[in-house]
């Protein structure tokens, strides 16, 4: 693989004064436009391990290179989150006394985003996931499945380079999470967005590019 957009080498992590042992040396390496399972139970360190790759924590040893940064940096981890780097959790984290346009805003919002601009583009990725007839709703009201769109449009509104998704289809019936990993599947190749993807779930896995496999803090089969 050349030039990857994720570069990532003996990555160790342990909490509790280094007597719980989460991640065990994992490398591993993401190109452009590619969508890359991290497939095991709960506990085997997936979600560790993406919270490393997007700067949420910080790993005991090893070395990172997201997107020609390293998450480490506090400086490199702001200019991650706000120009190269989306997140999409198990649990949408959306604001739900604010509308689904005011919560798409928010990343614009912080990073400065004219607000004309902010608009159309508010417009054109809901129009993307079938929300536009949802827009002036408040979170609280609209269904679980249509959350986790807002929350992946959200993820998108800086038109990252990568996407984060930690368990996204978690906490959706089977109909829904069929419908936003779908929504995920299509966004790879038409935007040239690369995707990592944590899940337990084996049958979202087979349908990535490539699927790596977590267990006891090592990827054990790639």
């Amino acid at each position: 693989m050349t030039d990857p957009l994720i570069s990532a080498r003996g990555l160790r992590k342990t909490y509790d004064g280094g007597r719980v042992r989460v991640l065990e040396g994992v490398s591993l390496e993401v190109g452009a436009g590619e969508m890359v399972a991290l497939w095991g139970a709960s506990g085997s360190g997936k979600s560790t391990l993406l919270h490393l790759l997007g700067g949420l924590d910080v790993p005991d040893s090893g070395e990172i290179s997201v997107c020609g940064l390293d998450p480490r940096n506090e400086e490199h981890r702001l200019a991650l989150r706000r120009r190269h780097l989306g997140f999409v959790f198990q649990l949408h984290n959306l604001i739900p006394d604010l509308t689904v346009a005011e919560n798409l805003r928010v990343p614009a919002l912080a990073n400065g985003e004219p607000s004309a601009a902010t608009r159309v583009r508010v417009r054109e990725l809901a129009e993307a996931v079938g929300l536009a007839h949802r827009l002036d709703h408040r979170i609280q009201d609209i269904s679980g499945g249509e959350r986790q769109r807002t929350a992946i449009c959200r993820a998108l509104m800086n038109s990252p380079r990568l996407l984060l998704a930690d368990e996204p289809t978690g906490s959706l019936d089977e109909e829904t999470g069929d419908t936003v990993f779908a929504l995920l599947r299509h966004l790879a190749p038409t935007r040239g967005i690369s995707i990592v993807l944590a899940t337990h779930e084996r049958r979202f896995a087979e349908q990535c590019d490539r699927v790596l496999q977590v267990r006891a803090g090592r990827i054990e089969r790639a």
